[in-house]
């Protein structure tokens, strides 16, 4: 696909520019309100619709040696976490962007790379105060129901980004259906699963016990919400604990004491907040998340003979299926392994369904010609014959009558195939009633061998009767009414005694946007995984990136400490040059890397429609910086913050109603580890532009050549 990119200086880093223009293109996915693109192929003249930022580099031409670094970041970062994509993407470009603005100031990059480093650990260390634990929810779940559903209308609004009502975040919510290991838990009516409260409130009892805490008490709990064991150093000039005390260094080299206000402590009490926090505006998807979560606990209770542990959620048995040309109330999720097969194969399916079947793994495709990775044939061997078209279809045949000839003496009803399936067995075997069902996945696969004791096998003249499994069971999805147009293909689902698995099946009248579904479903259940592992969440919604722009800002001003320097990330001081230069140039460094957390705050505010331009995005952060510097702690000031979510200035044009504000969170892991990514290619791009530029070995350049360059 063709790109729209700005004019490059071909005689500055063109590394940086290069990048900084790919992160332009993904500005508009950050936030909860993302606007789609569509990415338009000059030569073929067909476009593409993208919501994602791995959808939109899929689809861009990346072919540069930037393009390719960025793609394999960002690829990196998806595979790992499945989340942070579009924050690793922006920060990419406002850092390059800062890199490139500290070079054109005589920054040289030693001090750009070792300063902006120091910057951002500073700050991964400094956000752990906004870390927020996740309760056990065993203390208060029952035997019923472990992962109470969503609640209906269900709303992502937070303190640093609010969002207006009317910004079509506001979605309806279907409730769910009974769930039990052997139904469907689906949005159609039914009886309704009890819901747990998204926010609850503090009362006013509980907020004059919590002021009546002594300053040690509330610190102490603190330090263990937040589970932050790292020892609080008061000498060191990155210390901003939040506390009643707190000391900052002078400039004469001395401590200063200085009281703050102690902030409220918060806690993730249960899992429905936890997912009304991560759902991030996408209450629909995340419905299908919990479903998932509650079915995948509520089965594997049933078969260990006691209550599961509500505190997990395996990603790795939950799988999806997208169905077009459906009604989008049709979501539902539901135990088994749901996958398509060809309208032809419904009478088949009519009568093997509810019956017990033996069945054969096939690992790769079942054709003729197909021959696995490992398989060694003549080298440079080649026969020519005459009919050659007509010596295909009778080996197709030959081939055809031995699978059939294995099947029928194993006794085989149901043939799983890992890859594709040749059209001509499908239908012979549909005539001898043998049902075979290609593009399964690996780890359904792997579930079924376990759950029915069934070998894989990659060629079907291996199967032997050890191979062959049994008690697999093959019922229709859901019959399409009349009402409904009929599709080409129809949706099975496969079930069998001790197989813990669970497919969300997605519906939508728009083919273009199952991708697009597919994508935040999973997104969902990342965040709920990796939250749920980690037993712990950031205040979201720009809190932690506003404490690491106010934590920046403080680092400008405070003196550069020696005996620090080693333990804070920085270079240690082998030199007078050395020493002279990053004292000279970090507090540039810094106020570079700084604005890109202010870029980023600012999209997201203007993204989500709060801000009508940058000018006033950018004056409401600098009202909340400047008054989380008058209070001396800007982390204790998030935390007050985000006691008082119905009122002040942080919800200006939002509903009073405080059960439709929760509150929004964020995973620990994938953030910081999105931040690294980002700036490790930066660091990268810069390093490398600046060899191609100044060469390794000192090149003499004319006046002519050497214009436009920055020489370091």
């Amino acid at each position: 696909m063709v790109m729209a990119c700005r004019v490059i200086n071909k005689r500055r880093h063109v590394g940086l520019q290069q990048l900084s223009s790919f992160a332009e293109t993904g500005r508009t996915f950050l936030g909860p309100v993302k606007s789609s693109k569509f990415i338009i192929d000059e030569e073929r003249h067909d476009s593409v619709l993208v919501s994602s930022t791995m959808r939109l580099l899929e689809n861009l031409d990346l072919s540069s040696a930037v393009g390719q670094l960025l793609s394999e970041a960002v690829q990196a970062q998806n595979n790992a976490y499945g989340t942070g994509t579009s924050t690793l993407l922006f920060l990419a470009g406002a850092w390059s962007r800062a890199a490139e603005q500290c070079l054109h100031l005589g920054v040289p990059v030693s001090s750009v790379v070792s300063v902006m480093s120091e910057g951002l650990n500073s700050c991964i260390e400094a956000v752990s105060s906004l870390q927020i634990p996740v309760l056990n929810a065993s203390d208060h779940a029952d035997d019923a129901q472990t992962f109470p559903g969503l609640h209906s209308h269900s709303v992502t609004f937070c303190p640093f980004l609010p969002i207006p009502a009317d910004t079509g975040l506001v979605q309806k919510e279907n409730d769910l259906g009974d769930a039990s290991p052997s139904v469907t838990i689906s949005s159609l009516p039914g009886r309704p699963v009890k819901s747990a409260d998204l926010l609850r409130t503090q009362s006013k009892e509980e907020a004059d016990e919590n002021t009546s805490h002594t300053p040690q008490t509330l610190s102490n709990s603190l330090r263990a919400d937040t589970r932050c064991r790292k020892s609080v150093l008061i000498h060191s000039r990155h210390f901003n604990r939040v506390g009643e005390n707190q000391w900052t260094s002078k400039p004469d080299g001395f401590l200063e004491h200085q009281r703050v206000a102690t902030p409220r402590t918060h806690k993730c009490k249960d899992v429905a907040e936890l997912e009304a926090g991560l759902s991030h505006g996408d209450g629909s998807s995340m419905k299908l998340v919990d479903a998932a979560a509650q079915l995948q606990c509520l089965k594997a209770g049933v078969q260990r003979g006691r209550r599961a542990a509500p505190g997990t959620f395996d990603i790795s048995g939950v799988f999806t299926c997208c169905l077009p040309g459906l009604p989008e109330t049709w979501s539902c999720v539901c135990a088994g392994y749901v996958t398509v097969v060809s309208v032809s194969s419904a009478a088949l399916i009519e009568e093997l369904q509810s019956q017990p079947l033996r069945v054969t793994l096939i690992e790769g495709d079942l054709t003729e010609n197909y021959r696995h990775l490992g398989f060694n044939g003549a080298a440079k061997v080649r026969t020519e014959l005459e009919g050659v078209a007509a010596h295909q279809a009778r080996s197709e045949v030959l081939w055809t009558d031995q699978v059939l000839q294995v099947l029928d003496k194993f006794n085989v009803k149901l043939v799983l195939v890992r890859g594709s399936v040749s059209e001509p067995l499908i239908e012979k075997c549909i005539r001898s009633k043998r049902l075979v069902i290609g593009s399964v996945n690996g780890g359904a696969m792997q579930a079924l061998a376990e759950a029915s004791r069934a070998v894989r096998v990659a060629y079907i003249t291996q199967v032997t009767e050890d191979c062959v499994g049994s008690g697999v069971r093959v019922a229709f999805w859901r019959r399409v009414p009349a009402g409904v147009d009929r599709v080409s293909s129809m949706a099975v689902v496969l079930q069998t005694e001790g197989m813990d698995l669970v497919t969300a099946v997605l519906t939508g009248p728009v083919s273009a946007q199952m991708q697009t579904k597919e994508d935040r479903f999973w997104t969902c259940a990342r965040r709920l995984h990796c939250a749920l592992k980690e037993q712990k969440v950031f205040l979201g919604g720009g809190a932690v990136e506003f404490l690491c722009l106010s934590h920046l800002q403080s680092l400008v001003g405070q003196p550069v400490n020696k005996g620090n320097q080693a333990s804070s990330g920085g270079l240690p001081y082998t030199s007078s040059w050395l020493a002279s230069s990053l004292a000279l140039h970090r507090p540039t460094v810094l106020k570079c890397l700084a604005r890109g957390w202010h870029q980023y705050l600012s999209t997201l505010l203007c993204n989500t429609a709060h801000s009508s331009s940058e000018f006033e995005a950018s004056a409401f952060i600098q009202h909340h910086l400047q008054s989380a510097t008058d209070s001396g702690s800007p982390a204790s000031y998030i935390l007050n913050e985000y006691s008082k979510l119905n009122s002040g200035i942080f919800n200006s044009g939002i509903s009073n109603k405080v059960e439709q504000i929760p509150r929004v969170y964020d995973v620990v892991t994938p953030k910081t580890e999105a931040w690294r990514r980002a700036l490790d290619l930066v660091l990268l791009v810069l390093q490398t532009d600046s060899e191609i530029i100044t060469g390794l070995g000192h090149t003499q350049l004319t006046s002519q050549q050497a214009e436009g360059f920055l020489l370091l």
